[in-house]
């Protein structure tokens, strides 16, 4: 008997959004060059301020990166692994760190997944990543500089998540106690072509799939830096120009009874009304 179809043997495969033969290329190149590490010590920076205000000891860290010798310096004692599809994490962790590689993650929600299965119940997971405003005054730039030259429009950048929507990706993945955060930055540079030279430095220039395959005209990036000195100077120096970089930390905890529990719904003893109303004496 001939089986029936199911929906899953003929939707067509997702496309991918990210070609990963590129983003390694491009993380190697970087290694190769002596990479830019800007972002990267911010991250950790923060990082370390938000687990020092946590009143216990973290014996048991794993760390998921893209620039391992890096955080192995700025944390010693931890695992480090890479950031690929299938996690190499031991289990029984007291924290794991998923250090600024999750914006590239083609499947975002099954990394955290992957990291809060190797967390000890109440053990922490700090994912410290680039945010929807990233690169803003770039996009819309070149956007404009494409069209105008080229009539048409090839993805340049990498669309990133809003805080809203990264917070929520917590929840869906079973961590307790969601808090999303950002640290917006607004770096100086000559013109656009350093702040080029300098993504490429951080392994963060395009690696998109549906990317242009050949070389962009000239024209384009010849219009697109005069736009962005015209539209974005920096205020302080107006012959340099302005890059905004939207850092997103996102932490959760592995559930376990100790911790605190939102109330019933319908179960508080006093009303908000009252609570609000000024009484006269």
């Amino acid at each position: 008997m001939n089986s029936v179809p199911t929906l899953s043997d003929t939707a067509p495969p997702a496309r991918r959004l990210i070609d990963p033969t590129a983003l390694e290329q491009h993380r190697r190149r970087a290694a190769r060059q002596g990479p830019t590490d800007l972002l990267h010590r911010i991250a950790a920076e923060e990082i370390q301020d938000r687990l020092a205000e946590i009143n216990r000891p973290f014996t048991r860290v794993a760390i998921v990166t893209s620039w391992p010798d890096f955080w192995k310096d700025a944390f010693p004692d931890a695992h480090v692994i890479s950031d690929a599809a299938l996690l190499d994490l031991p289990e029984g962790l007291d924290l794991v760190v998923h250090a600024m590689a999750l914006h590239w993650a083609e499947d975002p929600v099954g990394q955290i997944v992957q990291c809060a299965r190797a967390l000890k119940p109440d053990g922490l997971f700090i994912a410290a990543m680039m945010g929807g405003d990233t690169l803003l005054e770039l996009r819309d730039t070149l956007s404009r500089a494409e069209i105008e030259a080229t009539g048409g429009l090839s993805p340049r950048i990498l669309p990133m998540g809003e805080i809203r929507d990264l917070g929520a990706l917590l929840s869906r993945a079973g961590l307790a106690l969601p808090v999303a955060d950002h640290l917006p930055l607004q770096v100086s540079y000559r013109d656009l072509f350093h702040l080029a030279t300098d993504l490429r430095a951080m392994a963060e220039s395009n690696a998109l799939n549906d990317r242009l395959r050949r070389p962009t005209r000239r024209e384009v990036f010849a219009r697109a830096a005069a736009d962005y000195a015209l539209r974005y100077p920096d205020p302080a120096n107006a012959a340099r120009i302005i890059a905004t970089f939207d850092m997103i930390f996102l932490t959760g905890w592995a559930p376990d009874a100790s911790q605190q529990k939102p109330l019933r719904p319908g179960s508080a003893k006093a009303s908000l009304i009252d609570a609000l109303t000024p009484r006269e004496t």
